[in-house]
This record gives structure tokens, sequence and C-alpha cells, in this order.
């Protein structure tokens, strides 16, 4: 088995060092492209699976290394970190044999396999829905399905222990000498600081609009909007409440959640029902109440969204209320609000009318309406503003633009 792997590789080796795209087509070029990833995605799992089992055998030591995870860094070309993740994913593939198979096959890439491994880990029996997450969704929608399955197998008080116990802020200096930073906070401190930050940083943008000068990146605006907070300087962003918390009605009466009883902060994930009712002293907070039993009373037919409908929008469906996002490809970021019969063609502003859309995907069915004769004539698109906030950010009604969508 040695030989025949090793030669392989190195026969793969010799053929890509004259490797020239220049002299094939497009489309040769995807195939070997997509050839190219499946074999990568392999190899990554077959390598770290080697280095483990040296690893375990102490065969870095022979090598010059006391430091097994060291040798597998110098190897792949990682940090020292990285690799010591990637060897204690390889011991859980043992427990996720579908996960290794896939792995080398190329069907998962390494981050894929990992993401499924420490789930796994975490709350046995859940390697199945994973797999079918990685192969639909690819890595974004692992690691949100791996995200749900840890935080539904853990008791929220416990959660929020942890939770607790995790935050941290740490910075350095890049290579430019910019100074960097990173964190983590609990999702009912950190929801309503990101908001903050962005709804300042939309305020910017709009100035900076205003003025004729070219667009930055959002998140230059963001990094601006972040040290005016500090200084206490800055726009004043004006807009709904930061933070969203869903609790079942009986459970805030009673103080603490049954199973079954939602109580999460929208965007956030979820908290213990006495943390909530303790947010709720705060002015920043609007707590919805519910019974399980779906929004269905507010509507009217103007283009205007009210406050009642657009919490009904922002908090998405029950009894889950996981929060809105894009009813065509599911993204939680950028959102906006699309009528689905569009208001030019009647439909009213309801919530069985109301769907949140990406920008792009928006875009598309304002032509797909279009071009079915609900709007009539009128100019292209223009985009429209956007709210994107949080994990999971509340849709904004689009204005004039959609000409009724």
């Amino acid at each position: 088995m040695l030989e025949p792997l090793v030669s392989a590789a190195a026969a793969l080796r010799a053929q890509l060092a004259n490797f020239e795209p220049a002299l094939l087509s497009g489309q040769d070029c995807a195939r070997v492209a997509e050839e190219l990833a499946a074999t990568e995605k392999a190899c990554a799992g077959a390598r770290v699976l080697a280095a483990a089992r040296a690893v375990g055998c102490k065969a870095h030591e022979a090598r010059g290394f006391r430091d097994g995870a060291e040798w597998v860094a110098r190897q792949g070309g990682a940090s020292v970190g990285q690799a010591r993740q990637a060897l204690e994913a390889a011991a859980g593939l043992e427990a996720c044999p579908a996960t290794r198979a896939a792995l080398l096959a190329g069907e998962l890439s390494w981050a894929e396999a990992s993401e499924v491994t420490k789930a796994q880990a975490h709350q046995p029996g859940t390697e199945e829905a994973l797999l079918e997450a990685a192969r639909q969704s690819g890595l974004s929608g692992v690691r949100q399905k791996a995200a749900e399955q840890r935080l539904a197998g853990t008791p929220v008080d416990e959660l929020h222990r942890q939770q607790h116990r995790a935050r941290y802020f740490r910075h350095w200096q890049d290579h430019l000498g910019m100074v960097c930073f990173a964190g983590a906070l609990a999702p009912e401190v950190g929801v309503a600081f990101v908001q903050r930050v962005e709804r300042a940083a939309q305020a910017l943008r709009r100035q900076a609009d205003g003025t004729g000068a070219e667009r930055e990146p959002f998140a230059a605006y963001a990094a601006d909007a972040l040290v005016a907070m500090s200084s206490g300087g800055g726009p004043r962003p004006s807009g709904r409440a930061e933070l969203v918390v869903v609790c079942d009605i009986n459970a805030w009466r009673r103080g603490h959640g049954h199973p079954g009883e939602v109580c999460h902060v929208i965007g956030g994930g979820p908290v213990p029902v006495a943390v909530a009712r303790e947010l709720s002293q705060d002015a920043f907070l609007k707590a919805v109440l519910h019974d399980g039993v779906a929004v269905h009373t507010v509507k009217h037919f103007g283009r205007h969204i009210p406050a009642e409908l657009r919490t009904a929008l922002d908090i998405g469906c029950p009894p889950e209320f996981t929060g809105a996002q894009c009813a065509d490809c599911g993204r939680r970021y950028g959102l906006e609000v699309d009528h689905v019969d569009p208001l030019a063609n009647g439909g009213p502003t309801a919530l069985s009318n109301l769907q949140a859309r990406c920008w792009p995907d928006h875009r598309a069915k304002t032509r797909r309406d279009r071009a079915a004769g609900l709007l009539g004539p009128g100019p292209p698109v223009a985009r429209a503003g956007t709210v994107a906030h949080q994990g999971g950010p509340s849709p904004q009604a689009t204005g004039a633009g959609d000409r009724g969508s």
C-alpha cells in the first residue's frame, strides 16, 4: 500500500509542475479544478490521518521534533495551534466512520469533517444530519447546523455559564503595524454591541453618501463607528430596539423554562429566562412573548411596515423563532422585505405576504414579477437600503426602487 500511494503522489506533483491553464479551454479548466478540489480534500484527510498515526508512534522524534504538533504544522504550512486542532479532529474521526469515508473520498473538506467530529463528540447521534448539511450547504451550512445541535444539546443555564467563562478580548499588531483585535461576548451583550456598531456605521455611510465621496467597504465605516463610539462621539444612530428576546409566555411568568419552551436572543442563541427578565429592565430590549401561535393579525395596504409586523418578521417562524433569513438562499445578513404578491398588484402588507430576501434574490424576484406583468412598466431596479446586523439580521422594507415588489 505504501509504495503505490507514495508513487501516485509523486506522479501527481510531477504533472502539476508542468501545468499551464492557458493551454486548456475554459470547460477543461473547470473539470480540472473540480477534480483537483476533490483530490485536495482527500489528500488533506489522508495526510492528517497519517500524521496522527505517526505522532502516536512518536515518529516525529526521529525527525528532530519533540512536539508532534510542531512537526505536523511544519509539514502542512500551518500554525502549531491549527495542527493541534487537526490532530484532535483526527482522533474524533474514529467515532465518525461515515465522515471519515466521505473525507477520504474527496466529498468533504477537512474543515467540514472537523465540524462534524466536534459536534458528534459533543452530542452523539448527529453525524448523519451534519453530513447532509455539509453536502448541501458546504462549510457554512455544517457550521450553522453544528452550532444549532450544540446549543440544543446543552442546558441553557450551563450554556450561559460556559459563554460567560469564554468571553475574551485580545489585540496584536499585523505586518502593516495595524492594531488588530478579536473577542467574544455572551449573546445578550454581543448582539446589542454589534447592533450599535453597525447602526452607527450605517449612519456614517449615509453621511459619506451625502457628500458625494466614493463609497468605501462597510467594514471601514464599522471601524470608524467603533472608534467614535469608544470616545463618545460619532453620529447618533436612530432606529428600532437593538435587542430582541423571544420567550414563551409561560416560561416568562414562572421565571424559568421547561423543555420545548423557547427563550433566546435573536441572532445570539438561547439565554436563561432569568437573564431575559433582567434584560427587560433596559431600554434597548424588545421582548416578544408568545404562545407558539403564528402572528397573523397585522395587515394593511401601505408600504410602511408597522412596528409589530416588523418584529414578527425579525423573529422568524414559530415555534423555533430563529430569526429572519433569505427565503431563497438562507442568507442571514443584508436582508430586505419583499412583498410575495407585489404591492403594485394589490398585495397587502401582511405577514402572510411578506418574506425576507437578500438583495440579489430580491432583485431577481422583482425581475420575475415585472416579466410576469405584476409590476407594470418601470425603470431598472435601483438598489434599496438594507439593514444587516447581529448573526441574524432584521429585514428592512425597501424604498420606491422596488416598484411595489
